[in-house]
């Protein structure tokens, strides 16, 4: 080699490695832009990256993440609280030390609170256990991300008095669980609810000696070392399942207040739970908010007590509220019974060896009391001034009861309470009588208990003398009921308190036809089947839809609508049974008078409603709001895989609700062995993977509701916005979605986008929220990436959505428009 080669080689490594290092350190006066995705700090070995994570198309935080995870994983954020624009944010490392990040406007938003002076060489560097430090002069550590922990507590990161994990969503927002050392210095799992915080691990019930702890410990920590094993100050201490070296391992408080110890597989990259702090989800104190009670069905499941209905469905922290005041009257109320129930905490009092006429009166003369705990085998009464950490467990036992108080005048009717079945993730409806229970009077109920005791002792007796001619009595009236239910079509009730009566059912094609006289009034029709409406024995007025292409057989078929059934949401049509005769296969759903939206909202058949800019707004909110549920809250994950405004239905109040969840798996498109990877859906609303044979993923629901997003903007249909009769649709929307990203890009920042006003559907003459159009319009291009990966979950939008429409917390997210 020649000295000019060797030259150009040197050069060549020299250059690489100061790129290398310039990934590895931020030094002072530089910055990372959130602009610029290759502005992200590595860690040497490439087990984590820092730098600005998106939660939604406008929105980030500077964060810590794991490289190696399928999914982005993230240990720590600078401000989950206060998100930054992604244009014109960054954060700078200055040469004091201090590290400070600043939104668009050069509003501060976050820093670590360093200045010093003569602190010599300045940088920034991401460690290979994760923690990010700021070192100066000697290689001193002036600030480092293990002293600020998020919701996660990383191997060799300590744990200290003045420290806490906070749970967080996916969108990084707080929740009210957090993990610390309590005034004993003892660490512990608090529940922080408005004005007071609640232990529930470990056990508050139990003494410090029977926790094994150790409290006012001279020192406060807690560290997990390398291994998979935890030890505190206090004794505290656990293993990982998989302890041993050499596993990516991270400790955090999830959003839904279990503390996990999650280990990280290789070969696919994925979490797996290797140690928790709650086996049974349930256990975990105001899993389900107050009012409400957490069940197994088998999955952990939220319900509302009797008398009470949910605030907010999608999310259950908020708890129930009352249907109906409550009177302070004795002669005005009663008690629903719950067994194998109890509400944890918040007793009033203790009482010790008494009768349950006892408890009932005390309940009955105090306004404060909600209702009581009773275990009859110790005669313990324990009433309640909240009725919050509900939970039913079988396990509590057969003498632990509780009771509730609410109206007398309440129809309140029988319901089942789901146990937890053999089945793996086929869940099927509880058929046993043994967990039934009845809320009536506590003095109808005693005297019903003392009758039905001695009819027991009288068909005993008679058991006694006439057994062989009893056997044939029962087995004739278990076959006569079994005949006569299927005659009925009827099928057992879901899980849930709120069952109050059973709504999914199996129906006949008997029934159907005649509730459809014989399938005349057809409403509507599309590629999945046609859609009459009915009238059932009840006056219920139901949407029934013939479904074709089912080549599945008849245990699969049921399998799928026990999926169904148990999915509710305020945003999605509910399913009150089906139909599975012979060669028929027919869903029974909720009828809306309203129709669909392509109806209102393009004004075919002669409709003569136009639906206002807040209506508009409302639906696109409803809906992502559904999507979200189906994608990430559903106990089994749901594709719709057929977005549009016909599967979007609208009742009285304009309220939206998703028609046709849940059928992907149903509908086989051409053969017995087909699954959702064969294109399914509408033309126009198909996202690009469908025709390219990519994998199909929760994202192409996205993409279509990008589509209907421009559709309530504009007020047409997609294949309606060019006069070009001659080019595809999906170019249609290729060059339109192009044009409005150029526009949104080319427009400064608080001027006015008179262009918009000329985008928006005329008819509504102008009136319309710039800035919810705005949003609409960036969430719309955004969804519509080519891309599937550079589309953002049905979550980050329903978030983007709600804090447009929340002025108060509007200006951090979108104080750019």
């Amino acid at each position: 080699m020649d000295t000019r080669s060797a030259c150009v080689l040197l050069l060549t490594l020299i250059h690489l490695l100061s790129s290398i290092s310039a990934r590895d350190f931020l030094s002072a006066g530089s910055s990372l832009s959130v602009e610029h995705s290759s502005d992200v700090l590595h860690s040497r070995d490439g087990t984590f990256s820092c730098g600005f994570y998106s939660i939604s198309s406008n929105a980030s935080t500077f964060s810590i993440w794991f490289s190696r995870s399928s999914e982005r994983t993230i240990v720590w954020s600078a401000n989950p609280l206060h998100p930054v624009y992604t244009w014109g944010s960054k954060v700078k490392l200055d040469a004091d030390g201090s590290m400070v990040l600043k939104d668009y406007n050069g509003q501060i938003v976050w820093s670590n609170n360093v200045s010093t002076s003569g602190a010599g060489h300045i940088r920034a560097q991401l460690l290979g256990n994760g923690n990010l430090i700021v070192k100066g002069k000697g290689g001193a550590i002036l600030w480092q991300s293990f002293d600020s922990p998020t919701d996660t507590l990383l191997p060799t990161q300590s744990i200290t008095a003045p420290t806490k994990l906070v749970s967080t969503n996916r969108l990084l927002v707080p929740g009210h669980y957090s993990f610390h050392f309590d005034d004993q210095y003892l660490l512990s799992l608090f529940d922080d609810e408005e004005d007071i915080s609640f232990i529930y691990w470990p056990n508050p019930s139990s003494t410090i000696w029977e926790k094994l702890r150790v409290p006012f410990n001279s020192t406060t920590s807690g560290i997990l070392d390398t291994w998979g094993h935890f030890l505190g100050s206090d004794n505290v201490t656990f293993t990982a399942a998989d302890w041993g070296p050499g596993i990516m391992r991270r400790l955090t408080l999830d959003y839904d207040g279990n503390l996990r110890l999650y280990s990280l597989n290789k070969a696919d990259r994925t979490w797996s739970v290797s140690w928790m702090a709650f086996p049974q989800l349930c256990k975990v104190r105001g899993l389900c908010g107050e009012n409400g009670i957490c069940v197994y069905t088998p999955v952990p499941a939220c319900v509302c007590a009797p008398g009470f209905a949910a605030i907010d469905p999608s999310d259950w922290s908020k708890g129930c509220r009352p249907k109906t005041n409550i009177s302070c009257d004795v002669q005005k109320v009663k008690f629903a019974k719950l067994p194998h129930t109890d509400f944890f905490g918040y007793d009033m009092t203790t009482h010790r060896f008494v009768s349950l006429d006892f408890c009932v009166n005390k309940c009955l003369h105090d306004c404060n009391c909600k209702g009581f705990a009773y275990w009859e085998g110790t005669g313990d009464c324990y009433p309640k001034s909240v009725l919050l950490g509900g939970v039913t467990l079988h396990n509590l036992g057969s003498t632990g009861t509780m009771y509730i108080k609410i109206p007398k005048g309440a129809e309140v009717l029988e319901a089942s309470i789901p146990q937890s079945q053999p089945f793996g993730p086929k869940y099927g409806p509880d058929c046993s009588t043994a967990n039934k229970y009845s809320i009536a009077d506590l003095l109808d109920m005693l005297k019903r208990d003392q009758s039905e005791s001695k009819y027991l002792y009288f068909y005993g007796f008679l058991s006694a003398i006439f057994l062989a001619e009893l056997m044939f009595v029962v087995l004739g009236w278990f076959i006569l009921r079994r005949e006569h239910r299927e005659l009925r079509g009827v099928w057992p009730a879901e899980a849930g308190y709120e069952m109050i009566i059973n709504h999914f059912r199996r129906y006949t094609y008997r029934e159907l036809e005649s509730a459809t006289r014989k399938f005349k009034d057809e409403i509507g029709r599309g590629a999945s089947g046609i859609v009459y409406k009915g009238v059932l024995k009840d006056n219920r007025a139901v949407a029934v839809k013939k479904l074709v292409e089912i080549n599945q057989g008849e245990a699969e078929f049921q399998h799928e609508l026990s999926v169904i059934s148990r999915i509710y949401h305020m945003n999605l049509v509910r399913v009150w049974g089906f139909c599975s005769d012979g060669p028929h296969r027919i869903l029974v759903t909720e009828y809306f008078e309203n129709g669909s939206l392509d109806k209102v909202l393009f004004g075919t058949e002669g409709s003569e409603i136009l639906l206002g800019w807040k209506q508009r707004f409302n639906i696109a909110l409803g809906v992502a709001r559904g999507l979200a549920y189906l994608h990430h809250e559903c106990s089994e994950w749901v594709i719709h895989c057929d977005v549009k405004p016909e599967n979007i239905l609208l009742d009285e109040n304009f309220v939206p609700k998703i028609a046709d969840f849940g059928l992907a798996k149903i509908l086989s498109r051409g053969g017995p062995n087909i699954n959702v990877s064969r294109i399914q859906g509408t033309r126009g609303y198909l996202a690009p993977e469908w025709v390219s044979s990519l994998p199909i993923t929760a994202k192409v629901d996205v993409y279509s509701f990008g589509v209907v997003l421009l559709e309530l903007l504009k007020g047409v249909r997609a294949s309606d916005m060019e006069n070009n009769e001659d080019e595809e649709v999906e170019m249609v929307l290729g060059r339109i979605s192009k044009m409005v990203k150029e526009k949104l890009n080319l427009d400064g920042i608080g001027s006015e986008q008179s262009w918009i006003a000329d985008f928006v559907d005329g008819r509504l003459n102008g009136q319309f929220n710039n800035l919810q159009a705005r949003t609409m319009m960036r969430l719309a291009v955004s969804c519509m990436e080519e891309d599937r990966d550079r589309r953002p979950t049905m979550e980050n939008v329903t978030q983007m959505l709600v804090l447009v429409d929340d002025v108060s917390s509007a200006n951090v997210m979108v104080g750019a428009a």
